[in-house]
């Protein structure tokens, strides 16, 4: 492995300017695919399996028209102070405002509250179903801006009017601002690690590179393979992360090598040769993890980590070949301006930098730091206990929102159950009795403990489906409501002997329900498939098995402490304020699935750059405690710096609005926080301080059957046609 990559980074700065060019003409022909490519398709949140699902696609079916996945809001209508909604000229505002959004674009219906006896008991308050054509998220301008003058219509006739519902829901942010505030604090960090604006730039513009192509490939194979533009937020915010990571570790090398007296293509190539093995090892863990995302059974999740793990290998061949191409023409320029000028007879020098110092401490005191780094984590993890899954709605928006004022007024005006109501479908296809069938189902549902109330059927035209309302006692977030929706399901099967009709209950209460369940039961299966095929793959970079068993613990460490701090922030409102969180509630249900994919494979990451630096120098003769100083020597500052890098463009992600993204971004810059600092810069070189020779232990039996892929680059030294530098080396 190391040679091959020797060679191909050579060849790459030798030929510069042709693989320059070569790279330039690709994302020029990908960014005329994507600009002629059609429009992304909609997420179309499926959940394939589950009851919730199935209820959805046969009301499609039976109900030709109804648009069971179309867009909707409902138009909230509260009376003045001391008034009734019933009085004749609230009645007449409310009448017409539904009779102007009837006849608005995309509206297929908008139901009078009076005729539909919307009306809550005490007379107050009053709601307006308003169904569309088309998927939320999906409308024109001019749908919402009816829906928009019509609830100002009624305002302006002295009603307190808001709009619920999915009509309103914001379409995703673009994010540019997020990216270009994680760009700028990476440009500081890495002008302060390299001490030269040329080799800060070099990353940052490499990574630009790849992400465009990255994002260029989504948008032109997006109507083909189903990737709509929320697919691409992850392949963005990782493809940055690691294009900029994967840059620097090469860019930092080839310093190195410069520094040791090498002429600069020879530096390029081992550059490559070495840092660039580790660059594809932990770019394999990263794709592994992002593309194991596939067996949760979430088609979005899985689209979403597919693409990311393109723009992950993306940014390796970046690394790969670009990076040694553009330091062709850079040259010695990528070294600070008073090495570049230091005497050709000036002395290296050999003494203590950071990371060594800190090597030495944890040397010293190895058990020490080991238990205060794991009691740490448990107390950050802590939190993580009380984590509550689901898919917040309008309740987790803040009060500021018209859609959140519409929840709170409903939930006053008619239950806290009335926001998320089952929808039971009543299949009676073959039966003797339909209607019959149907009222049975309708009593059964009643008299379940914890069903507020209870709609009479409503039939489809072929009269063989039927639809319920019930709505529960309880709010959509309750766990409650979750065993209610259980107990209506545990009837199903009487029902079916009884009188023949299949009962599914679905509506988006019991599809949160579902998804939760399925991403619980998926868990362990996907911990098992990354974890499992990552520990394999660390096995063959560092022959050993203790390493990767204890990369993989280290991992579940940080992670946890992450989703602690996740559960603090987004779930017990800790610092809420400080990072613009209004409203607390509900983790999403897909939070700890989609952390754990993507933080494995970024702590993974570390976790190769590092110990392969040690093991490196283990390989070369030195001492387990010598070899683990050498490593920090070198790759400390380096990993320290590309954690703040990653760091920087995840909390970029923690200002936009949308509450997945801002959780995401703040979960994944708190798991590096955790993963970088604690366990791979203490943990790790304390572990390996108490195993010492024995962490790189393998069975001879295993290590025959190993492929020895020379991560360390051991085999450079024949293989290099230069075996001496040509020069004294120099201070970096």
């Amino acid at each position: 492995m190391a040679t091959f990559l020797y060679r191909v980074g050579r060849w790459a700065f030798a030929r510069r300017k042709l693989v320059t060019l070569l790279w330039v003409a690709v994302l020029a022909v990908c960014g005329v695919l994507a600009a002629k490519a059609p429009a992304a398709p909609d997420d179309g949140f499926a959940m394939p399996g589950t009851e919730a699902q199935k209820a959805f696609d046969l009301m499609n079916e039976r109900f030709p028209g109804g648009h069971a996945d179309g867009a909707s809001a409902r138009l909230v209508f509260v009376a003045p102070n001391g008034q009734k909604i019933t009085a004749e000229p609230n009645k007449k505002a409310v009448e017409a405002t539904v009779a102007e959004l009837a006849h608005a674009e995309e509206v297929t219906g908008a139901v009078d509250p009076f005729q539909a006896h919307a009306v809550s008991q005490d007379g107050t308050t009053a709601y307006a179903t308003v169904s569309y054509s088309v998927k939320a998220g999906k409308l024109s301008d001019g749908a919402t801006t009816a829906l928009e003058q019509a609830a100002q219509h009624g305002r302006d006739a002295g009603l307190k009017v808001e709009v619920g519902g999915t009509a309103l829901m914001a379409k995703p942010e673009a994010g540019g601002s997020s990216e270009a505030i994680g760009m700028a604090l990476s440009a500081v960090v890495l002008v302060i690690t390299f001490g030269s604006l040329v080799a800060a730039g070099l990353p940052l513009l490499t990574a630009i590179v790849g992400v465009g192509l990255g994002m260029s490939l989504i948008a032109a194979l997006g109507s083909t393979l189903g990737l709509s533009t929320t697919t691409g937020t992850l392949a963005m915010m990782l493809g940055l992360a690691v294009g900029i990571d994967y840059a620097v570790f090469i860019v930092s090398r080839y310093r190195a090598e410069l520094a040791e007296g090498r002429t600069p293509q020879e530096a390029a190539g081992r550059a490559v040769g070495t840092a660039g093995s580790a660059v594809v090892f932990a770019g394999l863990t990263v794709v592994i993890a992002l593309a194991g995302l596939s067996v949760v059974g979430i088609p979005m999740l899985a689209k979403m980590g597919m693409a990311a793990a393109g723009t992950v290998v993306i940014a390796v061949l970046v690394a790969l070949t670009l990076v040694p191409a553009l330091l062709g023409f850079i040259g010695r320029k990528v070294l600070p301006r008073k090495v570049r000028k230091a005497p050709e007879g000036a002395a290296p020098r050999t003494g203590d930098n950071g990371g060594s110092r800190w090597a030495r401490f944890v040397l010293r005191r190895p058990l020490a730091v080991l238990l205060g780094g794991v009691i740490g984590l448990g107390v950050l993890a802590a939190p993580a206990l009380d984590l509550n899954l689901g898919l917040p709605g309008d309740e987790s928006k803040p009060t500021s929102t018209t859609q959140r004022r519409a929840y709170d007024q409903l939930s006053e005006g008619f239950g806290p159950g009335f926001n998320g109501p089952l929808t039971v479908l009543v299949d009676v296809k073959g039966t003797a009795d339909p209607k019959g069938a149907a009222n049975e189902v309708v009593k059964a549902v009643s008299s379940v403990p914890g069903v507020d109330r209870v709609s009479p059927p409503v039939f489809n035209k072929a009269g063989d489906t039927a639809l319920v309302n019930a709505i529960p006692a309880t709010g959509p977030s309750d766990a409650r409501t979750k065993d209610l929706v259980h107990t209506i399901r545990g009837k199903a099967a009487d029902l079916k002997t009884a009188t023949g009709a299949t009962v599914l209950v679905s509506g988006t209460t019991a599809m949160n329900i579902d998804v939760s369940q399925k991403l619980s039961d998926a868990l362990l299966p996907y911990l098992a498939v990354v974890v499992g095929l990552a520990v394999l793959l660390l096995l063959v970079v560092f022959r050993s098995v203790l390493v990767p068993l204890k990369a993989a613990l280290g991992f579940l460490l940080s992670v946890a402490a992450a989703l602690g701090a996740v559960v603090a922030v987004f779930q017990w409102g800790w610092l809420a304020d400080l990072i613009g969180v209004e409203q607390t509630g509900p983790v999403m249900s897909m939070m700890p699935i989609f952390m754990i994919g993507v933080v494995f494979g970024l702590a993974m990451d570390y976790e190769v750059f590092l110990v392969t630096r040690i093991r490196e120098g283990f390989v070369h003769g030195e001492s387990p405690h010598e070899a683990i100083v050498t490593g920090f020597r070198h790759n400390a500052r380096v990993v320290t710096a590309a954690a703040f890098i990653m760091i920087a463009v995840f909390a970029g992600f923690i200002g936009m609005s949308e509450p997945m993204i801002k959780m995401m971004g703040l979960g994944l810059a708190a798991a590096v926080a955790f993963d970088a600092f604690v366990v791979r810069m203490t943990i790790v070189p304390a572990v390996l301080a108490l195993l010492g020779r024995r962490a790189w232990w393998m069975p001879r039996w295993l290590d025959r059957i190993v492929p020895d892929v020379d991560v360390e680059g051991s085999k450079l030294h024949t293989a290099a046609p230069e075996a001496a530098p040509e020069r004294e080396p120099v201070t970096v």
